[in-house]
């Protein structure tokens, strides 16, 4: 009779829950087995998920750039375009309109005063309605009004037909301040048809003038009276086109001449 040996316990083998050749059981009715709602995984083999949306970027606010260089464009061009309206209109004006319009400005052609309208050349002396004269009857002889300065008065009837050919007249008060009548002088020295002198009697310390048109002031920096030689000389002319050159160059009043009261009319 043989022994028996040490009992043999049975091994248990651990077995997953397969069917057939290891493979998972189907489940009988179709469900993944997940909770109902549960999502799966977004990785591979997660079944279909859905891709994440990029976020779009909105800007805060708007971009007023190219709006501000717009503005500005229009801006510039309606500046230009009224500015050339303007000056054609300027441009189209009458000189007499313009320098009418400089406050101070006496315009004695409108008073039509025959004395004054008198372009006749007599000799002698004339007695005049303006100091300084602003027109009427003259000596045949202009005075030279080439940007001549004068250091002594001058005769009213030499200097009044060159304003008859368009010459614009500075006149001072004498005894005038020396670094004041240099400020005259720099509007005058160079400047074809204007000529300047001393006037005895007066009333402000300087009078410009042309034929029918007289300016005072007792500022010899007024700005009025560039504005009023810009607007006056040459165009006031009731000669046009003679020369201011080749006439008298003296100082002085004019010397009594004979008595016979000659008028020699254009």
């Amino acid at each position: 009779m043989s022994t028996p040996g040490p009992e043999r316990v049975p091994s248990s083998v651990k077995v997953s829950k397969t069917s057939g050749q290891g493979k998972p059981p189907s489940s009988s009715s179709g469900s993944s087995g997940k909770k109902p709602g549960a999502k799966g995984p977004a990785g591979k083999g997660g079944g279909k998920g859905r891709k994440p949306v990029t976020p779009v970027k909105v800007a805060g606010g708007r971009n007023w750039g190219p709006i501000a260089v717009a503005g500005v464009v229009v801006l510039v061009a309606v500046g230009i375009i009224g500015y050339g309206v303007f000056a054609a209109v300027q441009g189209s004006r009458d000189w007499q309109d313009k320098v009418s319009e400089i406050a101070g400005v006496v315009n004695y052609r409108k008073q039509n005063n025959a004395q004054i309208n008198d372009t006749s050349h007599k000799q002698g002396t004339q007695q005049y309605v303006t100091s300084p004269p602003v027109g009427g009857a003259h000596n045949a002889t202009p005075q030279n009004c080439s940007g001549d300065v004068y250091d002594a008065p001058i005769a009213n009837e030499h200097a009044v037909h060159s304003l008859e050919h368009g010459a614009v007249w500075i006149t001072y008060k004498q005894g005038l301040a020396a670094d004041q009548v240099n400020v005259l002088k720099g509007k005058v020295e160079g400047q074809d048809y204007t000529m300047m002198s001393p006037y005895a009697g007066l009333d402000k310390n300087v009078s410009v003038q042309v034929w029918g048109f007289q300016y005072k002031t007792d500022d010899v920096n007024d700005p009025k009276i560039d504005e009023f030689i810009k607007d006056t000389r040459l165009v006031s002319a009731l000669e046009p086109g003679i020369s201011c050159s080749g006439g008298n160059t003296t100082t002085g009043p004019l010397q009594a001449a004979g008595s016979d009261g000659t008028v020699m009319n254009k």
